[in-house]
């Protein structure tokens, strides 16, 4: 059964933010809030974490995930970005977006898409996560938490222990979370490309509102 833990949304507890990086370095899937909604999340170099993730969304491989970072410097290590990119990266973060551009050899393959050879990025304006990624000194992997079928992310951390409990190892509640996903933009083709309008405003990409 899950771990419950209750953190101050503005000023996490140090102790709480330790023992859930501790359960996520120990292989646990946990359930986060973030700046949209609800996340699945767990350690990158997990590789039973992916087929869990997927069963709790029923998705297949071809399921982009999204590394969640503490900025920019980190998102280059992880993924190909020019100058271009890198400015325009820099005006929408930290924010609710999810970048899909191509990975680095410093991924694990299993997390890419296995045809494109790419994974989504982020980086969160949540202090909680923000606090957490820190105390991990490394990305967190990461999937909205939909559940199949369903319209719109679960936002209560009170239901997704109840329905999600026996499958998780630790969920946080930090207050009122959102249920809104992120703005999806795809940045691989040069020019960038609106994949799913979401929670971050459309106006830095030139899309129109």
């Amino acid at each position: 059964m899950a771990q419950f833990f209750t953190l101050h949304a503005e000023h996490p507890q140090p102790r709480l933010i330790k023992q859930a990086a501790e359960i996520i370095r120990g292989g646990g899937l946990a359930a986060i809030p973030t700046d949209s909604a609800y996340a699945l999340c767990g350690h990158l170099g997990d590789a039973s974490l992916l087929e869990r993730i997927r069963s709790i969304r029923g998705v297949d491989d071809r399921h982009h995930f999204t590394l969640m970072c503490r900025d920019l410097s980190e998102i280059a290590t992880y993924a190909r970005v020019d100058n271009a990119q890198f400015r325009l990266l820099k005006s929408a973060t930290p924010g609710s977006y999810t970048f899909i551009l191509e990975g680095t050899k410093e991924l694990p393959r299993r997390v890419l898409h296995p045809k494109r050879k790419t994974i989504g990025l982020r980086v969160p304006d949540h202090v909680l996560v923000q606090a957490l990624l820190a105390e991990l000194d490394q990305p967190l992997l990461t999937s909205t938490l939909i559940l199949p079928g369903e319209p719109a992310p679960l936002s209560d951390a009170a239901e997704i222990c109840g329905s999600l409990g026996k499958r998780l190892d630790l969920v946080i509640d930090a207050g009122p979370c959102g249920s809104e996903m992120t703005t999806v933009i795809n940045l691989v083709g040069g020019v960038p490309e609106l994949i799913r309008a979401g929670r971050g405003p459309l106006s830095p990409f030139a899309f129109g509102e």
